[in-house]
């Protein structure tokens, strides 16, 4: 199994990088441009196993991209900003059952209430899910992963929004931000989760899992 993690500075003096931003259909597009399938094909992004996570830091904002093969960064935009890539072949072949790690993962903690519950309480047909729901989403989604939790942190973030192209069609995913500590129960499992993504809105910013192993202060 190989991956590769790219992390993209954006310059936000560049139009295309705060387009980008703002609008998770755009930066889903520009991710799949730095591949040589073409992004009409709605299959690239599984086949390329492409997933992002945009996030802040005290440098500013950063897009991490994971993928199965190396994306050209030359197909960034003249000035769209600093990007490198490296290979996680390392840290995949290091994960094994016991190992303390770090993880830290966007996703889209959603319920699909049954059709009485919609219509007993109105509820749409999918529900975001916040707060300790939310949590107990990741605790069992962590678990499905090959991981027990040993500290949880959660945090609310902006929605991915934009409009498809095809028809303008409004796309919402709600995002939360899980990250703590944890105990590796299942290397195998979890290498086949880090390459695949975790729950729904993959396409647009949700689902990477970022895995460092855990270091305690000494």
């Amino acid at each position: 199994m190989t991956l590769w993690l790219t992390r993209i500075i954006p310059d936000q003096r560049s139009r295309d990088a705060r387009r980008d931003s703002d609008h998770a259909i755009d930066l889903h597009h520009r991710m799949m441009s730095l591949f040589p399938d073409s992004v009409a094909d709605t299959e690239a992004r599984r086949r390329l196993g492409v997933l992002f996570r945009t996030e802040s830091t005290t440098a500013g904002q950063q897009i991490l991209l994971q993928s199965a093969q190396p994306p050209d960064l030359d197909r960034l935009p003249a000035g769209y900003g600093q990007a490198a890539t490296k290979t996680l072949s390392p840290l995949l072949e290091a994960l094994r059952d016991g190992l303390q790690v770090r993880y830290r993962i966007a996703a889209n903690p959603i319920r699909r209430p049954s059709r009485a519950t919609r219509e007993l309480y109105q509820l749409k047909a999918v529900v975001p899910l916040q707060g300790a729901a939310a949590e107990d989403w990741w605790t069992r989604q962590s678990e499905a992963t090959g991981l027990t939790l040993a500290t949880l942190r959660s945090t609310p973030l902006d929605a991915a929004r934009g409009r498809r192209r095809s028809d303008q069609r409004p796309i919402q995913h709600d995002r939360v931000l899980f990250e703590g500590t944890a105990v590796i129960t299942d290397a195998d499992r979890l290498r086949t989760r880090l390459t695949d993504g975790i729950g729904k809105g993959k396409a647009y910013g949700c689902g990477l899992l970022s895995i460092a192993p855990h270091r305690e202060a000494q």
